[in-house]
């Protein structure tokens, strides 16, 4: 019995997901389509992450990508590289970061968003209006 009740707590603790804590999320990650890099940061108990890599950071003209989209005409000039497009998430018990927004510089428009991390220790982006159920998940690979 002794043995049994040592081999799941040794399971348990090496599970990833048994691993989170509020931290995990603070890096670098990369978008699956290798088109996008975000860092993800703390500022006192809240998370934030910024644009600071794009594939293609000029447009059809050769200047660099601006935030065109942005409902706020006077952010509009602003450089697409270093928006933060995450914003005021909060870690919570269910191995979840909520509370939070996501900003979408193609379309101009801000989503409710949680984000979660994988089994497989993947970012899970997820931005929604209303309910989680109907939304759009992005999934991000961190970077070393």
């Amino acid at each position: 019995m002794r043995y049994l009740l040592l081999s799941c707590l040794l399971l348990v603790s090496t599970c990833p997901i048994f691993a989170l804590d509020d931290d995990t999320i603070i890096g670098k990650w990369i978008d699956q389509k290798g088109e996008a890099k975000i860092e993800i940061y703390k500022q006192g108990n809240q998370f934030f992450g910024k644009l600071y890599w794009l594939k293609d950071p000029f447009d059809k003209n050769g200047n660099v990508r601006k935030d065109l989209n942005n409902p706020e005409t006077s952010l509009r000039d602003r450089d697409l590289k270093g928006i933060e497009i995450l914003k005021n998430f909060t870690y919570n018990r269910d191995h979840e970061w909520t509370g939070g927004k996501i900003y979408d510089p193609r379309s101009g428009k801000t989503y409710d968003c949680k984000i979660s991390i994988s089994e497989e220790g993947e970012l899970n982006v997820r931005g929604f209006i209303g309910f989680s159920i109907i939304g759009k998940t992005e999934i991000m690979i961190r970077l070393n």
